[in-house]
């Protein structure tokens, strides 16, 4: 009789099965599991095709730890990168790669931080107002320092742009407020803060939801490592090579949804309100797959967390990167007025209102 295994259960990733066939893994290819977290695609890349090698990037020391058992099993196939996925063309460089077969993207925070309090992450919990991707890091803010130190116009708009919560100047009143007395310091806390001024909404989602969204994503830069991410896929993959990634809010899908119209061509031509555009027009980059994929509803029961996902999927055609400073200013100063504009109609609203 086989003695009952120690280890630990396997990490399935949201929509797997879909992931590996926008990838269409091959024998030999080289690819990129640029949010390796629990290493659930690099798992089911390794296993779908002999011979693959698999990079997984990660910026949480925690998870490359949890990942070198994985590392081993795999000893020559997989290789595990500390460091930001915005920054992959260097890292990769680093270990004589420059291009890859296909790279997969799962933005959405792993169980591991929300399940764990001491990286503060969830209300559910009690822990520290940290919420760091990376928390041995000690020189990057943290939320405390964020809800602590920033005045309230700015608090608001973060909650406003990045958690897209109509109620942000409600929720900054009361936290600088509150700070005014002692300063943050626990989830806990931030979240009766929150609660206390958010009414609960009629789907039942905890009124702290988007602020504790919005912190998460300020403290991370999530949004601007998103766009460097889609760039450097950009740069990495070759003629053919297919890039699949996994959003689960509206926001981090706006970015991948507008990358991939820009660079397959299928952005809108100019309009009498809008400036025709300057230069010749480039070659598109990729090519479409099938449109945005949502989970089965057999997954979204086994996996709640699963609700939100979206997976887009495109293949890499020859031609040369964009990769221009004007085409990511453009799209930064385009994705803060398309952050901004539920605001900016509510706005409208209550004045049409008065």
């Amino acid at each position: 009789m086989t003695a009952p295994s120690s280890a630990p259960p396997r990490h399935v990733p949201v929509m797997l099965a879909e992931v590996l066939a926008g990838l269409a893994p091959k024998a030999g290819a080289i690819y990129v599991d640029a949010t390796f977290g629990g290493g659930g695609y690099a798992t089911a890349l390794l296993e779908a095709r002999s011979r693959t090698k698999i990079f997984g990037i990660d910026r949480d020391p925690e998870a490359l730890a949890a990942g070198a058992p994985l590392a081993r099993r795999f000893k020559g196939r997989l290789t595990l990168v500390s460091g930001r996925f915005g920054g992959m063309v260097g890292l990769l460089t680093g270990v004589g790669v420059k291009r890859v077969d296909g790279i997969a993207f799962d933005l959405g925070v792993s169980s591991r931080h929300l399940d764990d309090p001491e990286r503060g992450f969830s209300f559910r919990a009690d822990g520290p107002l940290d919420m760091r991707m990376n928390a041995a890091d000690s020189t990057q803010a943290t939320a405390a320092d964020a809800v602590n130190r920033l005045p309230e116009a700015e608090l608001a708009d973060i909650i406003r742009r990045f958690g897209e919560e109509r109620l942000a100047g409600r929720i900054a009143r009361a936290i600088v407020a509150a700070r005014a007395v002692a300063p943050l310091k626990r989830t806990f806390e931030l979240a009766e803060i929150v609660r206390r001024v958010v009414p609960r909404a009629r789907d039942g989602i905890d009124p702290a939801t988007r602020t504790f969204q919005a912190l998460r994503v300020y403290v991370n830069d999530e949004l601007g490592e998103i766009e460097r991410g889609l760039a450097a896929a950009e740069t990495l993959l070759k003629a053919g090579g297919r890039l699949a990634v996994v959003s689960f809010h509206s926001l981090e899908d706006r970015i991948v949804k507008t990358f991939l119209a820009e660079r397959s061509g299928r952005v809108p031509g100019p309009s009498r309100h809008s400036p025709v555009p300057q230069g010749p027009a480039r070659p598109p980059t990729f090519r479409l797959m099938a449109g945005i994929q949502r989970p089965s509803e057999a997954e979204v029961a086994a996996n709640p967390r699963a609700r939100s996902a979206r997976l887009r999927a495109a293949e890499r055609t020859d031609a040369p990167p964009w990769n221009d400073a004007k085409s990511c200013a453009h799209r930064r100063s385009r994705h803060y007025l398309m952050a901004r504009l539920p605001a900016r109609r509510a706005q409208a609203r209550r004045r049409r209102a008065a």
